[in-house]
């Protein structure tokens, strides 16, 4: 009985008991109108660590926010006799509409190549899954081109030091939303990070998507696309006439 006593307690006991993370977020919903400018997300939380003690050392935090995946195709434009024409395309299949990372130091300081890989921290660590048999080195231009488009339309952020850590234990970064945000399901990762690996990890669903009448447009658009074709061909059809019946008024 003493023997069985001690085997259960043994077996309560975790052999090598690892931090966990606490996630909060400012927003789980965020609704878009037509006077959306932009917001930031707050992403929030705290450091369990075993025995309740932190470390003396800050530790090594990633917050990364993404979605939705859509496929999409690159082409590279040459000029041609004068003419600006698409020459070469590659085709991704899993290209983020929204990627924002923020740590508390740069990337390559917190993880090796291989682990940054592995959990796409780092837009260059991105897997966007080319669908186009290519080169290596064709597919890192195509690659860097879509980054850096989506980096000017500030679809694509990297915050290098956006993650502000007190006492080793609680946690925050402000993340930005810019106008052009896409809709759909977004999905924050909090990494714990130290000595290069991921100690633990985090994740919270958020929903960004429209309102009011944009929400009612944007449901038609995708749910009876035929019927908003006609109708978009209509009221063209119809603003052209009206000026031009302006035209002839003034004239």
């Amino acid at each position: 009985m003493r023997w069985l006593l001690i085997l259960l307690l043994l077996c309560g006991v975790p052999a090598s008991a690892q931090p966990r993370l606490v996630t909060g977020l400012s927003q789980s919903r965020i609704d878009i109108s037509y006077r959306f400018a932009g917001s930031d997300l707050l992403v929030f939380g705290a450091i369990q660590y075993p025995g309740g003690r932190a470390p003396s050392t800050p530790p090594g935090i990633a917050i990364v926010l993404r979605g939705p995946t859509e496929a999409l195709t690159v082409r590279h434009k040459e000029r041609v006799a004068g003419v600006w024409v698409n020459t070469k395309a590659l085709r991704f299949e899993s290209a983020p509409g929204y990627y924002a990372v923020a740590t508390t130091h740069p990337v390559s300081q917190l993880l090796d190549e291989r682990n940054a890989a592995i959990y796409e921290i780092g837009v260059r660590h991105l897997q966007l899954s080319p669908a186009t048999a290519a080169a290596m080195e064709q597919t890192r231009a195509f690659q860097d081109g879509l980054v850096s488009l989506r980096q000017a339309d500030g679809l694509y952020v990297e915050q290098p030091y956006g993650v502000t850590v007190t006492d080793n234990i609680l946690y925050r970064a402000r993340i930005p939303l810019p106008s052009a945000v896409p809709v759909g399901s977004y999905r924050a990762e909090i990494h714990l990070i130290e000595d290069g690996q991921v100690l633990a990890r985090s994740t919270a669903p958020i929903i960004i998507d429209k309102s009011g009448m944009e929400r009612a447009v944007h449901l038609f658009a995708h749910e009876h696309a035929f019927l908003y074709g006609l109708a978009s061909v209509a009221m063209a059809l119809a603003m052209g006439w009206l000026a031009g019946l302006l035209v002839r008024k003034r004239t």
